[in-house]
């Protein structure tokens, strides 16, 4: 049995690393961006199914403005973190060199 507190400490540390690494996900293979733009696509499309299924009487009112309500709400996250990041460039753009 080693005493030394350097092996205490190196013991300790391999433990909480594997105590603290990240489980993969199902689908780890696309990265977050990837997984966004396709389910804002995802919600667009949806979207403009259920105005399509209402303007044939094929859907009701309801469903149609929880859709619409579903796409705005997406349609101004992607709206928002489009001015985040240009705003991040242009900062980078005026940094000194």
């Amino acid at each position: 049995m080693d005493v030394r507190p350097s092996a205490a400490a190196i013991q300790g540390y391999n433990t909480a690393r594997t105590a603290t690494r990240p489980e993969p996900s199902p689908d780890s293979q696309e990265g977050g961006f990837a997984r966004m733009a396709r389910d804002f696509t995802a919600t667009l499309q949806e979207g403009e199914q259920t105005a399509k299924a209402a303007m044939t009487g094929d859907a009701d009112p309801h469903a149609l403005v929880q859709a619409l309500a579903q796409t705005e709400l997406a349609v101004e996250t992607a709206v928002t973190v489009r001015d985040k990041v240009v705003e991040a460039y242009r900062e980078i753009l005026r940094m000194p060199v």
